[in-house]
């Protein structure tokens, strides 16, 4: 949250000069889009994402729970910590950054619905986390390829920021959003952001639980170093 506080801050706050520059709007979400996958593939592959197995997402917790590689306790206790780090994130950003996330350019990185409404915006999000985690759980699955999973959901995020932004505000991630919205007074928007990237995480899932698989060598996210 302190990163895409601070890119966001850097990109669209009018005392930013890069603002100024930068003033094409797909320009300007194909930086954030590079910030902010390159920051994902930063915490996966940091030695307390390769602790933890970089559970940033609830949406993602819950799913891994669904295929039976997380204990429902552990589950529990991953949900708190990112609600809670979310929050803390945005609020420590706007701290950080002497209250320039508070801008209505910024307006504390909230995730709201683009022009076409909540109901395009719920169908993106949902579709965006089905692939995502499609993604993930494929590589995962293959030993050849199980090195490249942080990269690959590094840049299915920069991606989306490019390509879906405009319809959700591309958030894929229920703790990502809270605190940003609670601040921003846009709250009445966060059930799409708490039930689309849920329902399909599930689903890919779901779905990876039922097809045949080659190979089952998924890892346990929580281990001993």
């Amino acid at each position: 949250m302190v990163s895409a506080a601070a890119w966001a801050t850097l990109l669209q706050h009018p005392a930013s000069p890069l603002s100024r520059w930068l003033t094409d709007a797909v320009t300007r979400r194909a930086v954030m889009g590079l910030a902010m996958g390159s920051t994902a593939v930063a915490l996966i592959q940091s030695p307390l994402g390769a602790r933890t197995g970089a559970h940033m997402n609830p949406a993602v917790t819950l799913a891994f729970l669904r295929i039976g590689k997380l204990g429902r306790g552990d589950a529990a206790g991953y949900v708190l910590g990112q609600f809670l780090g979310g929050s803390v994130g945005i609020l420590a950003a706007t701290v950080l950054l002497a209250g320039l996330p508070s801008d209505p350019s910024v307006n504390y990185v909230a995730t709201v619905p683009g022009p076409l409404g909540a109901g395009v915006a719920f169908v993106a999000e949902a579709v965006i986390a089905f692939l995502m985690m499609t993604l993930v759980l494929t590589l995962m699955s293959q030993p050849s390829l199980s090195r490249f999973t942080g990269l690959g959901a590094g840049l299915f995020v920069a991606l989306c920021i490019v390509v879906e932004a405009p319809l959700s505000g591309m958030s894929m991630n229920p703790a990502r959003s809270l605190g940003s919205n609670l601040l921003s007074h846009t709250e009445n928007s966060l059930w799409i952001y708490f039930t689309a990237p849920v329902l399909g995480m599930w689903l890919a899932a779901e779905l990876h639980a039922r097809w045949p698989q080659p190979s089952r060598s998924l890892p346990h996210v929580c281990q001993s170093r």
